[in-house]
């Protein structure tokens, strides 16, 4: 008789502990850990070498500081490589986070982490930037209309014809394809052609080595503009530009809406920059919605807007920008 009730009395203990491991999964796969202490973020940034990645990472980290306490935020710098930024994440999702923020460098390397990160039941928000595979939240401007509307503009201030050096940002980012694409969808039809591209990183001295490049193989009169997908290529352009003493001939424009940038608009060295917001705070507002469980209403996709900063307003943002 003995023996039987504690054979029972094991098979009860035993069946506490699965069902206990069981909610516990369920919890976690949901992220509903709504009433917990404390909560860890990992925050993946594919590089800091840029203001604009900085801004974005420095304002979430300072809006967690100032509003919840209770968050700890790991943030790792990919460097500008995928191949690290993709250990950063593996090293991230080992350390038990509760949430990761991913700024992904590019498409198709970040989206294996990505997936593995929502199938083991973790929140996953993209900024910026996005994967090819399902995540809880995106969180960005639209980068195709930004290339459609800076396409729009040159058209207007070059009454539609004229001969355009397109410097792309990352190869296989998504920000960088769909700000060519928009581009290209918006001079479609008119006399404005694209004589040559190069991809340049996001970053000012590839840029302006390239633009050197090409001030050499078309003379004087056979650019009328440029188009950046970034201010600091648009700057390094410039600078480019300026040393040849063709300044006045070619249009510059920009995107991301840095401080400089602003005050080269003001100047005349740039024709207009489009402010890209950083995703600060709003990324850190999401993200503690999420690991709370406060998901009600919450979408896919949180698209915020872009402004073109032109002559026409630029005093409007000067010290507005990043």
């Amino acid at each position: 008789m003995m023996k039987k009730m504690f054979a029972l009395l094991i098979s009860m203990l035993l069946l506490l502990v699965v069902v206990g491991c069981s909610s516990g999964t369920d919890e976690k796969a949901s992220g509903a850990t709504k009433g917990k202490e404390g909560y860890t973020i990992g925050f993946s940034q594919g590089t800091m070498n840029h203001p604009y990645r900085v801004a974005m990472v420095e304002g979430n980290e300072q809006y967690f500081k100032e509003n919840n306490p209770d968050v700890k935020v790991v943030v790792t710098d990919g460097e500008n490589q995928s191949s690290k930024q993709v250990t950063d994440v593996e090293s991230l999702l080992a350390q038990n986070i509760d949430a990761l923020i991913l700024s992904p460098l590019t498409e198709d390397a970040l989206t294996p982490v990505a997936k593995v990160a929502m199938d083991k039941g973790i929140p996953v928000i993209t900024l910026d930037r996005k994967v090819n595979t399902p995540v809880t939240l995106h969180i960005g401007a639209n980068n195709k209309q930004m290339g459609v509307d800076a396409g729009k503009y040159l058209t207007e201030i070059l009454s539609g014809k004229g001969n355009i050096i397109e410097i792309q940002g990352t190869a296989g980012a998504s920000a960088t394809e769909e700000r060519h694409s928009g581009f290209e969808e918006a001079i479609a039809g008119t006399e404005l052609n694209v004589i040559s591209t190069q991809y340049a990183d996001y970053l000012r001295e590839p840029a302006m080595s390239y633009m050197e490049d090409m001030l050499q193989r078309f003379p004087k009169g056979e650019i009328q503009a440029v188009y950046a997908h970034n201010d600091e290529m648009a700057l390094g352009a410039a600078k480019a530009i300026a040393a040849a003493g063709r300044a006045d001939e070619i249009k510059i424009i920009g995107m991301d809406g840095m401080n400089i940038a602003i005050e080269a608009v003001k100047n005349g060295e740039l024709a207009a920059t489009f402010i890209y917001p950083t995703t600060a705070p709003e990324a850190a507002q999401y993200a503690y919605k999420i690991v709370t469980g406060n998901t009600e209403g919450l979408e896919s996709e949180v698209i915020l807007e872009a402004q073109r900063v032109d002559p026409t307003n630029v005093d409007e943002f000067i010290d507005k920008g990043i």
